[in-house]
């Protein structure tokens, strides 16, 4: 008897949005297409500001797709780029790396990604890329100590996640989560260097790790699909 896919609630990384977030994985979507169905949604800031690739606004480099893009710079995510929040208030950019005391418009993204669940869910599990992947470790606490989370979900995966630098977000990393998680990053990403990905992986309990040669992209080639097949079947 077959079983149905599992699905998996997809947030896009900073200027993506869930269309083209979509697109740029094209290739786990068909690596997994027996396992998973992955399910978009777009956060709900415009981001207008356009600043140097790799600055306070920079993008997420290629965008989630599963290899080098050439071409891919600054405003090469979609036609309209979204962020979950920012780190700077009023300038209403984000940097992965930028310190601040509070952001703007995380609770907006939770209330949209609660909205999400119960107009698409139920889903079982949450993929995050990059400032998706930071929503996700979010997600995660509070689901965990959060007596009516946002999203509740089997499994989370985090794709060149990162721990926010906002002071204010410093209450969602505490002990570790008992929320089953597999990390995935490049070791030759210049945007969220390997080394702020293993950050949060003292923040779960036995996480799941992969790691690959490449940048900031979500891998799915065949020499990945035996890790994700191996977290994903736990939960099947």
């Amino acid at each position: 008897m077959s079983q149905r896919p599992l699905r998996v609630l997809s947030l896009h990384g900073y200027r993506q949005d869930g269309v083209s977030f979509r697109e740029k994985t094209g290739a786990l979507r068909k690596l997994l297409k027996k396992q998973v169905e992955l399910v978009y949604m777009t956060a709900p800031h415009h981001v207008t500001r356009v600043c140097s690739a790799g600055g306070a606004n920079g993008p997420e480099a290629n965008g989630g797709a599963s290899g080098p893009v050439s071409g891919a710079g600054e405003g090469s995510g979609g036609p309209d780029p979204r962020g979950w929040w920012f780190s700077d208030v009023e300038g209403r950019s984000f940097s992965a790396q930028q310190r601040c005391g509070e952001s703007l418009g995380l609770e907006e993204s939770l209330a949209a990604v609660r909205a999400a669940g119960e107009d698409l869910g139920p889903f079982d599990g949450v993929l995050g890329f990059s400032q998706g992947a930071a929503l996700v470790a979010v997600l995660c606490a509070l689901q965990e100590r959060h007596p009516d989370p946002p999203l509740r979900v089997r499994f989370a995966v985090l794709v060149a996640g990162f721990r926010s630098a906002c002071e204010g977000h410093r209450g969602f990393y505490g002990a570790p989560l008992g929320v089953p998680s597999l990390h995935v990053f490049g070791l030759d990403d210049r945007v969220i260097p390997d080394a702020m990905s293993r950050e949060l992986l003292p923040l779960f309990r036995e996480p799941a790790v992969m790691e690959h040669p490449g940048g900031h992209f979500v891998p799915a080639s065949s020499t990945h699909r035996p890790t994700y097949q191996d977290f994903l079947s736990r939960f099947l």
